[in-house]
């Protein structure tokens, strides 16, 4: 049984992937924040901007089985063919890898999906996944410690990024923390971008464009 936020097709709006079209695959909860506003000033992590809890999004539900899953997200890709070979999907959260197992992604692959996951890194990969973003949270411990993107949400507290810029990843991406101070947070994301030039400035541009 997987329970699922919402399944929506639109543009990855973050991270190395910006502009792509993708379904997203929000499946509901994390282990590190319960994601109700009463919670959060207990939760591990605090600035979380997503909301994962329940099952009211578009194609929110629970599904029984892999089959139903990976039907649901090809329902939700665009239906022309000229595209089929680019299908992409990129299964989130809330924290993705408490749900996502092997026979989903296997599911995913025979519908012709290139299988992403955005993970806090702090549960153990399963096998197939085509790309692989980490987003470390300060005071957990970071299980996931390779794959194609590292993307740093900044700055945090208690950690920094040159804490992981020598792990094994392809690209490495610096987040400007969203909520009351992203105007100071983005200038001192351009400002440790340009002193840091293994590390590139990731904006979220679906919150400027106002879509999904």
């Amino acid at each position: 049984m997987y329970t699922v936020k919402e399944i929506y097709y639109t543009l990855q709006g973050e991270g190395r992937h910006t502009g792509r079209p993708a379904v997203f695959l929000r499946f509901s909860g994390c282990n590190l924040w319960t994601g109700r506003e009463k919670d959060r000033s207990k939760a591990t992590c605090q600035f979380c901007d997503t909301d994962f809890v329940g099952v009211d999004g578009p194609g929110g539900g629970k599904y029984k089985d892999p089959l139903s899953l990976s039907g649901a997200v090809e329902k939700t890709w665009t239906d022309s063919v000229e595209f089929d070979r680019n299908r992409y999907v990129v299964c989130t959260g809330g924290e993705p890898l408490l749900q996502l197992d092997s026979l989903a992604i296997e599911a995913l692959h025979e519908k012709g999906f290139k299988v992403a996951v955005e993970t806090n890194g702090t549960i153990s990969l399963p096998k197939g996944i085509d790309w692989t973003c980490v987003s470390p949270k300060a005071n957990t411990k970071l299980i996931v410690r390779a794959g194609e993107e590292l993307k740093f949400v900044f700055p945090q507290k208690d950690a920094n990024p040159s804490q992981f810029e020598n792990l094994p990843f392809d690209h490495f991406s610096l987040q400007p923390m969203d909520g009351p101070d992203l105007a100071a947070n983005t200038a001192k994301a351009i400002a440790y971008s340009l002193k840091n030039p293994k590390w590139t400035l990731s904006i979220q541009t679906h919150k400027i464009l106002g879509i999904e």
